[in-house]
């Protein structure tokens, strides 16, 4: 809850201002190498773990315990809508791609390269629906797993540590806007590098990743656990980086409606986030 204490306020944002430059201070050498040496998933898985220890150079800075973060797996209600809730807003995501023309659902053809992408051609003599099943479960299952490897070291840092202490000196609304435009701000190097379009891809990167933030920030304090946000972002990342793209096929002059800074994820996260924002106030969270 938030402080009274004046001077325990000043020391909370003490704290936050530290985790944050050393936030800054881990992460830039292995931004540098993504943008002028090469994108390694090295870098990158990297780059996921420095929220984590810098939380973790912050703490012990502080004297206070590694263990006091919010360890625990929490109740099951929680992890479950957190693998549900990111899955459901790229389905709709791209249902919605599909029914107004911006993309259209993948080809045999389309489908059969994927499946030799991962492998499955030479088991026997799949076709393009077994392919499809056999894909998306391996993906939703084992790969989420491994991408919630990465997830985690974002994860402690983001939502273990750093929304609790933007709780101490500020309410829901403003611990999920300020964390989310942190967290998106923290891509700006990779954005304005890989970027077609930077101003676009800007507003809804920011969109999507404050939308997510209302919503990783609300399972998280209600389950008192940061295990839901890392599932939530692994299942987010897996649905709407590698299984529905790859169910698309690109219609031409649309590309900006598709993909994870598309217009259409933008809109998507944005109802849900503020669904989750009412949802928190109405519950005095």
């Amino acid at each position: 809850m938030m402080l009274e204490n004046s001077s325990e306020r000043r020391e909370a944002w003490k704290t936050i201002l530290l985790f944050l430059t050393l936030l800054v201070a881990l992460t830039s050498p292995f931004h540098y190498a993504i943008v002028n040496l090469y994108p390694s998933r090295i870098y990158v898985g990297a780059i996921m773990w420095c929220p984590a220890i810098a939380a973790f150079l912050t703490l012990k800075i502080k004297g206070r315990k590694i263990s006091s973060l919010n360890w625990n797996w929490g109740d099951w209600k929680y992890i479950r809508l957190s693998y549900f809730v990111p899955a459901l807003y790229g389905i709709i995501t791209y249902l919605l791609i599909w029914i107004f023309g911006f993309g259209s659902i993948a080809t045999g053809e389309v489908i059969t390269d994927w499946g030799k992408e991962l492998g499955l051609m030479g088991i026997g003599t799949l076709n393009p629906p077994m392919i499809t099943i056999i894909a998306i479960f391996l993906l939703a299952t084992v790969e989420v797993i491994r991408s919630a490897a990465t997830t985690l070291g974002e994860e402690i840092g983001w939502r273990g540590f750093f929304i609790y202490e933007l709780r101490k000196v500020l309410p829901f609304t403003g611990v999920s806007v300020f964390s989310g435009f942190i967290w998106a701000s923290w891509h700006w190097p990779l954005l304005v590098f890989y970027s077609n379009n930077i101003l676009l891809e800007f507003i809804t990167f920011f969109i999507v990743i404050i939308s997510m933030s209302f919503i990783m920030t609300y399972y998280t304090f209600k389950s008192k656990s940061l295990w839901p946000a890392v599932i939530f972002h692994a299942v987010s990342n897996v649905y709407i980086q590698k299984i529905m793209p790859e169910l698309t096929i690109k219609n031409e002059g649309t590309a900006y409606w598709l993909g994870e800074n598309g217009i259409m994820f933008a809109l998507v996260t944005a109802a849900f986030g503020i669904y989750f924002w009412r949802k928190a106030i109405k519950e005095k969270l």
